[in-house]
């Protein structure tokens, strides 16, 4: 008899630290299912349950509070890092002292969402499955592919997720109301096919991640068109511009023979690829093209379930015309100033020591380097003085943990809850290296400098004022309507990771979101220019996620001026928007939910006119001292953020 054994975070569950360090489990979707299937079959664990005195006892807790009954052999349970083949090595053998008789590794299962815990798993013998949906597959040697599913004309996508539901599919990227990525079987394959949707089998998932690449140049010319030929249909046009753009990508892919990458077909504006484990994402950024417009995708057995039933418009026209009150505007005002963000700036980006009394300070918060976890750390700590129930959301990264940090104000029976957000990690992937011989070398994010002051050192700066304001609004007697949450996500710079499981999890618990408010970049603007805040509220998502965020653009274009009137705004919205898919904003556009990502003047006009924002994007001169850094306009910006969300708070 074969044995199985799961990863948890990520995998059976969503985890979650609170604030007084205990552990909470909660069942991804499908998971239980799988688990009461195999009821006869010896099951395990192999997870990382982090390395603070009493780890592995507080993760036996959780798992048993999660799962109870379905974990009972404890010579088959493992805590431990999975960053070699160890754990799983000393998981066979316990397979084998567990048994009746003696067990190879061949006949020891891993399921695993991670790639790289896959491959070390792979290298102990065992085989793999890339999820619990697959675990059959794998006790049968059966492989799982990526594949594009097609959904012809009268097909909807919530008939795809009742389908998907029954079978070996697992979704994993929603490019349309018309094509989906998915990881499946060639079982789950015809099972879909029988039901009537065109499925294209790509490559073997094994030890590979899914990609979304973008790039952002213009397409080479392709001649002129005949003045008799007619204009393509929208989708016929939007199909035959994707054509051209996975062409022009593929060939700038093939001419990068560093990146052993496979195509998984066209995308919005780029390529669908599935990478081996372990590829930095600052490898897969094509020559010339901007970076950030990589994401890492996730597969959700639950991806398409309940899209298109979303509360997004209904829950964002709710408070009137979503003018801030005066007395929000006096709170904002005071509460958030050019000092107090200079103020976090600097401790978060290593102008000043991170925590008051100590003498550390941040050289980079970049996910590899020692001191994220540590900023992750400082910032819990200072929500918790603001009396704000404060979580940590644990997700795997390359071989160890990371974490998203969750501050929240509930309301007793809300309707909804306003997130107000920024990333705290930085890279300076686009600097200039040296090794000592003063040749080039790339950049190496787990010593190099990178500072981040303003990318994303500014946005989470406002995000921690914008938690002072609402404290003092509530000592002031204020109450809001709705539950204000504040959430400053890990590993944006690597293809919207922490955001994407944040999302995740939110959309799998249940979570009514009203509108996410992210703030990106809000220091920047050089020396003599017009101040610019732009708002971007585009989306490739279709459904009533696109008027819903439009309509929240709406709200902090309408408080600008309430701020100041000399800032002008550019408000960005559809497809053609130049920041679809390059922040957090977009794992929420994904789920449905309604969200913008507000911004200093970043991104070129279409005459190429470039922004006005900070020069040192991406390079370990974006610190304080940066001459394009702006304080002052960086709380102005965030001013008016904040008083929109706060209003459609109901403050």
């Amino acid at each position: 008899m074969s044995v199985l054994f799961f990863d948890i975070g990520a995998t059976l569950a969503d985890a979650r630290i609170e604030a007084d360090g205990s552990l909470k489990l909660e069942p991804r979707p499908r998971v239980l299912a799988v688990l009461d299937a195999f009821r006869d079959v010896p099951r395990g664990i192999l997870s990382h349950p982090g390395t603070h005195e009493g780890a592995a006892e507080t993760a036996v807790a959780a798992l048993h509070e999660a799962f109870p009954g379905r974990f009972t052999d404890d010579r088959l349970v493992h805590w431990g890092p999975k960053d070699s083949r160890r754990l799983f090595d000393e998981a066979v053998t316990s397979a084998a002292g567990a048994a009746a008789r003696p067990h190879s590794a061949d006949e020891c299962v891993f399921v695993g969402e991670d790639p790289q815990e896959r491959a070390f798993a792979r290298e102990a013998g065992m085989r793999t499955a890339p999820g619990p949906v697959f675990t059959l597959a794998a006790l049968e040697n059966r492989p799982v592919f990526w594949a594009r599913i097609e959904l012809p004309e009268g097909h909807r996508l919530s008939r795809l997720a009742a389908v998907t539901e029954e079978t070996e599919v697992v979704p994993v990227h929603v490019t349309s109301e018309t094509l989906v990525l998915a990881m499946m079987t060639t079982q789950g394959a015809a099972d879909l096919e029988r039901a009537g949707f065109r499925v294209d089998l790509r490559a073997p998932v094994d030890d590979t991640a899914a990609f979304l690449i973008r790039d952002n140049r213009p397409l080479p010319a392709t001649g002129p068109v005949a003045d008799d030929v007619p204009a393509p249909a929208p989708a016929a046009a939007t199909a035959r511009r994707a054509t051209a753009v996975f062409g022009y990508v593929a060939d700038g892919l093939a001419a990068t023979a560093a990146l052993a990458v496979t195509p998984l077909g066209p995308a919005p504006g780029g390529v669908y690829l599935a990478a081996p484990a372990g590829t930095p994402v600052e490898e897969l950024h094509l020559p010339g093209a901007k970076p950030g417009h990589t994401e890492r995708l996730l597969p959700d057995p639950a991806l398409l379930t309940g899209r298109g039933a979303t509360l997004a418009e209904g829950l964002t026209a709710v408070f009137g015309d979503g003018l801030p009150s005066r007395r929000t505007i006096d709170a904002v005002r005071a509460a958030i100033t050019p000092e107090v963000l200079r103020r976090h700036v600097a401790c978060i980006s290593g102008a000043e020591p991170l925590e008051e009394g100590l003498p550390l300070k941040v050289r980079s918060r970049d996910a590899a380097a020692e001191d994220n976890v540590r900023v992750v750390d400082a910032l819990a700590r200072r929500f918790q003085d603001l009396g704000l129930t404060v979580r940590q959301r644990p997700f795997p990264w390359h071989g160890h943990r990371l974490y998203n940090v969750e501050a929240e104000h509930r309301v007793a029976g809300a309707d909804s809850t306003v997130l107000i957000t920024a990333h705290m990690d930085s890279t300076a992937g686009n600097g200039v290296f040296t090794d000592a011989d003063g040749e080039p070398r790339p950049y190496d994010p787990a010593v190099d400098p990178a500072p981040g002051a303003d990318d994303d050192g500014s946005g989470t700066a406002a995000v921690m004022a914008a938690a002072e304001c609402l404290t003092a609004l509530l000592d002031d007697g204020g109450t809001p309507a709705r539950t204000v949450r504040f959430v400053l996500f890990n590993a944006e710079e690597q293809g919207l990771v922490g955001s994407k499981f944040y999302a995740r999890a939110a959309a799998a618990a249940g979570d009514r979101i009203a509108g996410v408010f992210q703030m990106d970049m809000i220091a920047g603007r050089q020396h003599g220019s017009t101040p610019i805040v732009e708002i971007h509220a585009g989306s490739l998502v279709p459904g009533p996620v696109v008027n819903a965020s439009d309509e929240l653009g709406g709200r902090v274009a309408r408080a600008v001026p309430v701020i100041d009137p000399a800032v002008t705004v550019q408000q960005l919205t559809g497809p053609d928007d130049p920041a679809v898919g390059r922040s957090d904003h977009a794992s929420f556009h994904e789920r449905g939910w309604a969200a913008v990502a507000v911004s200093e003047d970043l991104f070129a006009t279409p005459d190429g006119t470039p922004g006005t924002g900070t020069r040192q994007y991406h390079t370990p001169g974006d610190t304080l001292l940066d001459q394009d850094h702006n304080p002052q306009f960086a709380a102005t910006v965030a001013q008016s953020v904040t008083a929109a969300a706060l209003t459609l708070a109901g403050l």
